[in-house]
């Protein structure tokens, strides 16, 4: 898929997407071909297969069915077949397209859905890119890519030093009760900065930055049996209403009806 991945990187000098009439629908059927691809992205189409779009290098925003998701290095995008879509690209962008038949392979995903990327995926569709000669449709490959918790919120991971920093650090203790100001302090710049970096390099606030870190943590714990209120102490949660209240705004349920839910689903 390298060759796809250079042929989806927007040319200098080509028509901007934003000249295709807002809304614009594709006739049924209708396919993505490289004649949709601009300087700014591509109008809405729709692909007879199922695609994973990663973006090693810059950001794009794809928008479906109402709703856009912004791609990022750690952020990538299921799009199952014949859901119609657009894109726009930052000018810098690389977009590396994974692309899988829907006869040969069974996407978890019936909607379109964003998935951070692992190490182990970057790896892979890193060293795709490089090859001379790459494999379609490779089972293994597909079983990489669909290899993450199916249920994380997306968390986009901050580039510069300090919020890195502190982005490493929480992923190694979610429950870290440090405040900004505390983590500033720490690292000998100003809160005010280390809440712009990661406004700036995620496009989120540091709460809530924090919060998703710590909800996507308290999924895997809960995989594994622990009480509710276990886990809401473990990922810092002050008190265990709040994670639920927290979980429920997120994740649209109860942390003990994520699980049962979990459960059938695991059984079926």
């Amino acid at each position: 898929m390298a060759e796809a991945a250079l042929r989806t990187v927007a040319p200098t000098g080509a028509e901007p997407a934003s000249e295709v009439p807002a809304g614009a629908e594709p006739a049924p059927g209708a396919l993505v071909d490289d004649d949709f691809i601009a300087a700014g992205g591509h109008p809405t189409h729709v692909h007879d297969f199922h695609q994973f779009l990663h973006v090693p290098l810059g950001r794009i925003v794809v928008t479906a069915l109402g709703r856009d998701h912004e791609l990022s290095p750690s952020v990538a995008l299921w799009i199952p077949a014949g859901i119609p879509h657009s894109a726009r690209f930052d000018r810098d962008s690389l977009v590396v397209p994974e692309n899988f038949d829907p006869g040969l392979h069974r996407l978890p995903y019936s909607e379109v859905t964003s998935v951070n990327v692992s190490d182990a995926q970057r790896r892979l569709l890193l060293s795709r890119m490089r090859a001379s000669e790459v494999t379609e449709e490779d089972p293994a490959v597909f079983a990489v890519l669909c290899s993450g918790h199916r249920d994380v919120l997306p968390l986009p991971q901050p580039t510069g030093r300090s919020a890195a920093t502190v982005a490493g650090e929480l992923m190694r203790n979610p429950g870290d009760p440090r405040t900004a100001s505390e983590w500033a302090e720490s690292l000998y710049t100003s809160s005010t900065s280390l809440r712009r970096a990661f406004r700036a390099e995620t496009g989120l606030a540091f709460s809530e930055w924090r919060t998703r870190l710590r909800l996507n943590h308290s999924l895997q714990l809960l995989a594994a049996g622990h009480m509710v209120s276990t886990v809401a102490a473990r990922v810092g949660f002050v008190s265990t209403n709040g994670y639920i209240l927290a979980f429920r705004r997120y994740f649209g349920e109860t942390p003990g009806a994520y699980v049962k839910r979990s459960a059938t689903r695991t059984a079926a």
